[in-house]
């Protein structure tokens, strides 16, 4: 899995809400932040290329495949891509079993878009690949 050198860092964001998935794509192309977006953890796995996105942003509470059990997969497969979880839904513990997964950040929607970009940048530090 090399990280090509033209290749574009990116960022996946995944929530089957799609007014979600415009304003947060929207907000990242505003900082400059190249966003590829997902209705689904089974769409984002389907389209996984050999080049990971640098981060992911994904919904808590999505059917068939929620963010938690997305996080569980990658980490099984040994993909590692921090991971910053969104919910509408503040439930200590799924906060709890997120950051037990290893999540980057747990954040509350809606997000405050300096609050995501603070986290982004973070995760983006965490990055091992970048």
């Amino acid at each position: 899995m090399g990280r090509m050198l033209n290749a574009m860092p990116w960022i996946a964001i995944v929530d089957d809400d799609p007014s979600v998935l415009k304003a947060l794509g929207r907000l990242l192309k505003v900082h400059a932040l190249e966003a590829r977006t997902f209705t689904s953890a089974q769409e984002f796995l389907a389209a996984l290329p050999e080049e990971l996105p640098e981060c992911l942003i994904v919904d808590l509470q999505m059917p068939e495949m929620t963010g938690l059990d997305l996080q569980y997969h990658l980490t099984r497969t040994g993909i590692k891509i921090p991971t910053i979880v969104i919910t509408a839904h503040n439930e200590n513990d799924a906060r709890d079993r997120c950051e037990s997964a290893g999540v980057s950040a747990f954040l509350l929607k809606p997000v405050r878009d300096t609050v995501l970009i603070a986290a982004i940048e973070k995760a983006r530090r965490e990055n091992p690949t970048t």
